[in-house]
């Protein structure tokens, strides 16, 4: 579960650069843990759970348990729309 969780980390980070986002994402393959804090506002995670159906707490938080492969790639495209 571990080397999953840091194989997600790492995948989300990649993707965040992959789609064009230019902000330094290095913290979440920087944290350990079930848990990522994005960085992202109160006010970006609202958007991105009313505009993405993305939800994390209301301070950023993600849990990595559910970064999977299949859905790393959207998670990255909504962090990256709502961060812009």
């Amino acid at each position: 579960m571990a080397d999953r969780i840091l194989l997600m980390r790492s995948a989300l980070q990649n993707s965040l650069a992959d789609v064009g986002s230019t902000k330094n994402w290095d913290h979440i393959t920087k944290q350990i843990g079930m848990f990522a804090y994005s960085g992202l506002s109160n006010d970006q995670v609202m958007e991105m759970r009313e505009k993405h159906h993305v939800y994390c707490t209301a301070d950023g938080r993600i849990s990595m348990a559910g970064v999977t492969s299949g859905n790393v790639d959207y998670i990255a495209n909504a962090i990256h729309d709502v961060s812009k």
